[in-house]
């Protein structure tokens, strides 16, 4: 074998991997070969979900299991030693790795990402682990007792063998690095479903072993965000750990979890927290810091202050921007951020599909007829009510009851034991949706009453069921109407369809809506959620602040001033202005449903999805001769498909808008991208037998194919491209598709060239 031949495996094998492992990286705990550091991109298929693939390096060098410092791609030796720099940089830039090589074999060409240089180097001068080391903590300036504190390894739990993900360690590294330089501030951005909480005790657990931070205060605003951090990710803290109740502070603990709520007090003289040094905190974490601690003049903020000397690092999925309220102004630009848009392309986050349905008096506003009253005899009043009346100043049943039939149905069509989260315009609203759905579904309410509950601040019953809502393993509750409750801090990860009946104003309230349903279950079938919008809030995806990085906006200074807040307590329920008129006898019907669709970077397609997948489809082929020859070319039509859907082409959502489910993808595509007119599968079908391509078999043999006919009619042509098809009827009588193949067609390759056959005549 000449060296010209060899492939990238075997360039990786004989002289890369030797030269590195000769350098000094112990190939056991430094080096990691095809190294995947995402999941793959869950992408929805219709009703399905399939992964897409993962981003893999080649070779990643670890200094420390915490600390990765190089990055190596591979190319075999046709290409140049620098084509697979460009790559490298990419995938560096998502692990932060500093030193980035690409290699054909020859030698290495190194970026140096922190002096930004290039230099082709030998294979035996690879540099070694110590070597890049030196070359990386110089260029940071790291003293020794500062290169201490960054290599402190992380926790590691030998039972669950969990490890931080890779952009779970970035913001780890970067904290710590920030905090050793002598930051006091530190602001983590991180979608909901990330795992903040797992990131925060990764970095308090790796300070207090440096022996940096001894006593550390974790600061929520509810209870469920202490407690469930208490018993999940911050576990191994167990024995010297404490939650702070009735406003009492015991110094004995080490690592401290308090509401806001315990630790102030306007009521009092002396604040509760005076009553430790105010050097008592060495750490103090801030969970969902977008709420209240970003406020100047916040009692919240007067923890904060009074423990100044503490190093602070604000935690949020939303960074709250405005000109009264700044994270940014406290605790300082972002060290890190990773968004939900990043979590879904990366595998991490569930994907979701958005349905919009307006009702006819929702889109044009409704007007009472001439005396009507509401349902105590008084008149309405003669103007325009619309969805921002609706449930606040005018109640409609008939409304609410059309909305439970909406949602309703869609589980009908999907899951009926889909975990649901509806959100209402108060309290009082959730309690008509739930009354509403239970008549929906009364069935089930039979089997189980806790089917549908309505959980809100002001009903214990509800509350009291929350952790079974959350259980991934509980059935019950299966729907909740909400209003404000559960708009943040519920972590429950098999919720697979969240609807919107209220009117959301803030972006921050409706990036944690839509975070209530971003966590992954694929063990448990939750692969992908749906929005249900009753009120157009998902206009709110196509504005730049849904997923871009916070800016700061406050301007504060000379007399300016900030109006005084009061220290939050539980969300509580907005408050009608005045009361509200019930009214009934008032048809809505659905006036507009559609699935709305979104690309690969996750931006709403507003153009026509016609003239969309059109353009998209010209662009993949040049005429209909290129789409003839791959569709018949014997590549499986699910790999097709798959190819199409990774170019934002929605066939599903597309036969929706024509509303053709008689035809199959061929003609789907031929009719929208190049005009001709579809054919049913039954007119195929039909045409197959008239041209009387089944003459060629006799007996068995084309009963079979006929029924593979039949088979394609109901159902498409799935059924032509697997023989497992054969196990069923009305083929299993003739013996399994083993024996069929043998008896009837001279074998498996006979079998499989009569279902090719088949499937191209189908297409002539």
């Amino acid at each position: 074998m000449t060296y010209q031949s060899l492939t990238e495996e075997e360039v990786k094998l004989r002289f890369i991997t030797p030269a590195i492992e000769n350098s000094g990286w112990d190939k056991h705990s430094q080096i990691r070969m095809e190294y995947a550091f995402t999941d793959g991109e869950m992408q929805i298929r219709g009703t399905k979900s399939v992964r897409g693939k993962q981003k893999r390096a080649d070779y990643v060098l670890f200094y420390k299991p915490n600390i990765p410092l190089a990055i190596i791609e591979a190319k075999d030796d046709s290409h140049a030693i620098g084509d697979g720099l460009s790559q490298g940089i990419d995938y560096a830039k998502s692990l932060d790795i500093p030193y980035v090589y690409s290699s054909n074999g020859s030698g290495f060409l190194e970026r140096d990402r922190l002096n930004h240089t290039e230099n082709e180097i030998a294979l035996d001068e690879f540099p070694s682990p110590e070597e890049l080391w030196k070359r990386y903590i110089d260029k940071k300036s790291f003293t020794p007792e500062q290169e201490d504190i960054i290599t402190q390894p992380y926790y590691f739990d030998a039972v669950t063998k969990k490890t931080p993900r890779y952009y779970q360690r970035v913001a780890i590294n970067k904290t710590i690095e920030k905090i050793a330089k002598g930051d006091k501030r530190v602001l983590l951005v991180m979608a909901t479903g990330t795992g903040k909480t797992f990131t925060a005790f990764q970095i308090a657990h790796r300070l207090k072993e440096a022996g940096v931070m001894k006593k550390i205060l974790y600061l929520a605003d509810r209870n469920i965000l202490i407690d469930q951090t208490m018993v999940g990710d911050f576990k191994p803290f167990d024995k010297v750990m404490t939650k702070i109740k009735n406003k009492e502070l015991d110094s004995a603990y080490e690592i401290y979890f308090a509401l806001y709520q315990q630790l102030v007090d306007e009521n009092l003289e002396k604040q509760p927290f005076t009553e430790l040094d105010p050097e008592f905190f060495d750490l103090i974490i801030v969970d969902e810091c977008h709420r209240g601690s970003a406020k100047e003049d916040s009692q919240w903020r007067q923890i904060l202050e009074y423990f100044t000397s503490a190093t602070q690092i604000g935690m949020t999925a939303t960074p709250k921007e405005d000109k009264k309220t700044s994270n940014i102004d406290y605790f300082g630009e972002p060290a890190y951020i990773y968004s939900l848009k990043d979590g879904i392309k990366d595998g991490f986050l569930a994907p979701y599909r958005v349905i919009r349905i307006g009702f006819d008096k929702d889109l044009e506003g409704y007007v009472p007829e001439k005396g009507k009253t509401d349902t105590e005899g008084n008149p309405l009043e003669e103007r325009e009510y619309n969805t921002l009346d609706y449930d606040r100043t005018i109640i409609i049943d008939d409304r609410t009851k059309k909305v439970a039939q909406k949602i309703t149905e869609f589980l009908k069509n999907t899951d009926r034991y889909a975990k649901t989260i509806v959100f209402c315009v108060d309290t009082e609203h959730a309690n008509r949706m739930r009354q509403a759905l239970v008549n929906e579904n009364s069935d089930i309410m039979e089997e189980n009453e806790n089917y549908i509950m309505r959980i809100t601040g002001n009903d214990p019953a509800g509350k009291n069921q929350l952790d079974y809502f959350m259980d991934v393993d509980e059935k019950f509750p299966t729907i909740v109407t909400t209003s404000k409750l559960l708009t943040t801090g519920v972590d429950c990860k098999t919720c697979k369809l969240i609807v919107l009946d209220t009117n959301i104003n803030s972006m921050t309230e409706f990036k944690q809506i839509i975070g209530r349903g971003t966590r992954l279950r694929e063990d448990k079938g939750k692969t992908y959620f749906t929005i249900m919008d009753f009120r157009n809030n998902s206009r709110k995806f196509a504005d730049p602040d849904f997923d871009s990085d916070p800016v700061s906006v406050i301007e504060v200074g000379g007399n300016d001033k900030i109006p005084k807040t009061r220290t939050p307590k539980e969300p509580t329920e907005p408050k009608s202005p005045r009361k509200k008129q019930r009214i009934n006898g008032v048809e809505f019907k659905v006036v507009l449903q559609q699935n709305q669709c979104y690309d690969s970077d996750g931006n709403l397609i507003t153009e026509n999805l016609i003239d969309f997948t059109k353009n998209k489809l010209k662009e993949e082929y040049k005429d209909l001769n290129d789409f003839l020859n791959k569709w018949t070319s014997g590549m499986k039509r699910e790999a097709i498909i798959n190819e199409l859907y990774e170019h934002d082409i929605f066939l599903d959502e597309l036969r929706e808008v024509v509303g053709r489910e008689d035809i199959d993808d061929f003609d789907l595509i031929c009719h929208i991208a190049f005009d001709k007119e579809p054919l049913t599968r039954q007119e195929r079908v039909n045409n197959v037998k008239k041209r009387d391509y089944l003459n060629k078999y006799e007996g068995v043999a084309r009963k079979v194919l006929e029924g593979l006919l039949d088979k394609y009619a109901s159902s498409g042509i799935e059924n032509l491209e697997d023989t497992d098809i054969l196990y069923n009827n009305p083929f299993k009588q003739y013996g399994d598709p083993k024996k069929i193949a043998k008896t009837y067609f001279g074998g498996k390759k006979g079998l499989l060239d009569a279902m090719n056959g088949l499937q191209k005549e189908i297409y002539a």
